[in-house]
């Protein structure tokens, strides 16, 4: 467990903003800064991070939280890995109050899985360095590939010897459980149970998450006996989703925001190549057809992507089709074209970084443009074949949301595809109302109207409790809330002196039962701290290790909207401001609170009134709800005099 102290000092060096901004672009806003959820996929941002509270809130989706929970939400790491992750972050020290071995069981299943990774990474790199085959032939390997020692430790290059159990025997001698290596797909099972390594024989590549810990592994062999795969990858795990990966993207990331694009190309020799010519802002979806996911990856960091071919046509074409998502999901996407038999890794290591770059700057071209120009030169004179090129370049556009970009494509393309600006005009309108109709069918499909008044009376009786749950937990939240903001204030009003709002309302709802679990799981923090002689303040809440009453808090502490400075002069629209009369808001929510509670009481008596048949039980019964009618009709009178004053 890591200490309190620790803690400390790791959330006090923490800026949220530099954190977050490590995997969401980030633009200023106000006092807030605002970017597209990493959670959900949006084109309007609805992402906020506030520095002066040191919190997040995803309105798409709700989460929200510090900048712990967010590393939480986005990497699933556990509250432990974030803090660490920070504490390497900022250069901070950790502190555990027992030693955990990370090279034994863990109890963490996903942790565990890690660990073995890390484990592998480090095995296969030591042989590689280390080990006379490593060193004569995966070493060698990598020098003639032009990566120098620096480039193979960053990526941490390795290679597994071609023995049938060096890896793994070595793992279950350091205590590695056989489970881990047979998910994490480091070894295999053979039929008598006993296991084997995947990757004899090869040079490994490590895959990184965003976050930089090995989650898989790339390997290739170096036999040229055509039976044997040329790459071995690691199967999907809990921790490798090859669909959400991109090799390269933890190394290139920062250098993806600074520059606003990213380079993106087939093969992990050509990431590690163009990053070490000092281009680093490179990807690569490691043979696989990019995805929806890894794109949303990029769009993080910018909203330009360049992807770098090899000259090969074939595999262009093939690819041209799927590329079409990157302009669904809002992205610019230019083509650079490398001359035969030249991939980017080749190219780099015989020209060289400047020659590179001036090629990438003069060929360049958008994507749009260059589908046009190929399908075009492949359908000739073709008029059949010609007519599909126009519909097929149209689709494309009409894959684009901003209609503006789809204006200028339009205009560029009808003279590139010698055809009248209308007629694309024409197609790209009839595509866009085919798709108008069918998000419209859908939305018809998927909407449930509310019911009526008259429906309620059909409603089973659990359905008519939580329309008064509802009620009351919004009750119980705004007293949570004011808390947050104005616990640690002064009283100043009726003369009160020397007293703080939070203890005064802790005090006044004292004989109030809270329902709803997290806020009166809350209420027993705060008056428990009250009691210690403590006011506790948002940020004890913000880090508190009940992931409940962190999403609460911060849904309290935030909002999607703010107010203008300048907009009663625009609108002469005046919105009153809680604070300048706080008796009628911390008074009016506690006595809101009770006046539903009581209530509730009285809906419970009437019910109870109704199926009692002895006269002495009603007539109890009777009173109690004569009274709780007083205490009601005292409260409701109190509300007035207190919101009209």
């Amino acid at each position: 467990m890591i200490t309190k102290p620790t803690i400390d000092r790791i959330m006090e060096a923490t800026d949220i903003v530099e954190v977050i901004g490590e995997f969401v672009q980030l633009k200023k806003r106000g006092a807030n800064y605002v970017g597209l959820s990493p959670f959900a996929n949006e084109r309007t941002p609805s992402f906020t991070v506030s520095p002066a509270k040191g919190i997040f809130k995803d309105f798409s989706t709700g989460k929200g939280g510090s900048a712990v929970t967010f590393l939480m939400e986005l990497e699933k790491f556990t509250y432990p890995e974030a803090l660490k992750w920070l504490a390497k972050k900022y250069g901070i020290e950790v502190e555990e109050t027992v030693d955990t071995s990370e090279n034994l069981e863990e109890q963490n299943h996903r942790e565990s899985l890690m660990i073995v990774s890390g484990f592998a990474a480090k095995f296969f790199h030591e042989s590689l360095l280390d080990s006379d085959e490593g060193q004569s032939i995966g070493l060698s390997y990598f020098k003639e590939r032009g990566f120098n020692s620096e480039t193979i430790k960053k990526f941490e290059l390795g290679y597994s010897p071609d023995q049938w159990e060096a890896f793994t025997g070595e793992a279950i001698k350091q205590g590695y459980q056989e489970q881990y290596l047979v998910e994490s797909g480091l070894s295999v099972k053979r039929d008598n149970g006993s296991l084997y390594d995947r990757y004899r024989g090869r040079v490994m590549f490590p895959i990184h998450s965003f976050t930089g810990r090995v989650i898989a592994f790339g390997g290739r062999t170096l036999k040229s006996d055509k039976n044997v795969p040329k790459y071995v990858n690691s199967p999907e795990s809990e921790i490798y989703h090859k669909s959400n990966v991109l090799y390269g993207l933890y190394f290139a990331k920062r250098a993806i925001r600074e520059e606003d694009n990213c380079y993106l190309v087939e093969g992990y020799a050509d990431v590690i190549s163009v990053h070490q010519a000092g281009i680093e802002n490179v990807v690569a979806s490691s043979g696989t057809s990019l995805t929806s996911e890894q794109i949303r990856l990029i769009g993080r960091l910018t909203k330009n992507i360049t992807i770098l071919y090899d000259g090969d046509a074939a595999g262009i074409k093939a690819s041209l089709r799927g590329l079409d998502m990157i302009l669904e999901e809002g992205l610019n996407v230019k083509v650079v074209l490398f001359p035969d038999g030249h991939d980017p890794d080749s190219f780099v290591q015989k020209f060289g970084t400047s020659a590179f770059k001036t090629h990438v700057d003069k060929n360049k071209k958008d994507f749009i443009l260059y589908k046009t120009d190929m399908l075009l030169k492949d359908a000739g004179t073709d008029p059949i074949k010609r007519a599909g090129v126009i519909r097929e370049i149209v689709e494309s556009i009409a894959k684009i949301p901003d209609s503006i970009k789809q204006s200028v494509f339009i205009k560029e393309c009808s003279s590139q595809l010698q055809i009248d600006e209308r007629a694309l005009l024409s197609e790209l309108n009839k595509m866009r109302q085919a798709k108008a109709r069918k998000d419209s069918q859908n939305q018809q499909n998927s909407y449930r109207p509310e019911p009526s008044p008259e429906d309620l009376l059909f409603f089973d009786e659990p359905q008519v409790q939580e329309k008064v749950s509802a009620e009351s937990d919004t009750q119980e939240k705004e007293i949570v809330r004011l808390l947050l903001l104005y616990g640690n204030k002064m009283i100043d009003w009726d003369g009160i002196a020397n007293t703080y709002i939070g203890p005064f309302m802790v005090a006044e709802l004292s004989d109030v039962d809270f329902e709803q679990p997290v806020t009166k799981h809350f209420m027993e923090i705060y008056r428990q701290e009250v009691e210690n002689g403590i006011l506790p303040e948002e940020q004890h809440f913000i880090h508190h290790k009940d992931k409940a009453i962190v999403d609460m808090v911060v849904t309290l502490l935030t909002t999607k909207y703010v107010l203008s400075e300048n907009w009663y002069d625009m609108h002469k629209i005046l919105v009153s401001d809680e604070q300048a009369n706080m008796k009628a808001t911390i008074l009016g929510a506690i006595f809101h609170l009770k006046k539903q509670k009581v209530g509730k009481i009285l809906e419970g008596l009437r019910k109870e009134l109704q199926t009692t048949t002895a006269e002495a039980d009603q007539e109890i019964l009777l009173n109690q709800y004569m009274h709780m009618k007083k205490v009601e009709k005292t409260i409701s009178d109190y509300l007035g005099s207190v919101i009209l004053k």
